[in-house]
């Protein structure tokens, strides 16, 4: 990895990831956090285009 970076969350969301990530037997939040985004993003990979990318993106509800 090329280093870290800090993303801000709104403090609700943060006490749910730190919720969750207990009950699901992560070693912290972050793990917790990296796995989510991974699975997200591999539902992205394998798109040919940026046009496909918004395409699957819309489909994920993530834009309209």
């Amino acid at each position: 990895m090329f280093g870290s970076t800090k993303v801000k969350l709104d403090s609700d969301l943060v006490a749910k990831v730190k919720r969750y990530s207990d009950i699901a037997g992560y070693s912290s939040p972050e793990e917790f956090i990296t796995h989510a985004l991974e699975k997200e993003l591999a539902k992205l990979e394998g798109a040919d285009s940026e046009e496909e990318i918004k395409k699957r993106l819309r489909g994920l509800g993530y834009i309209s």
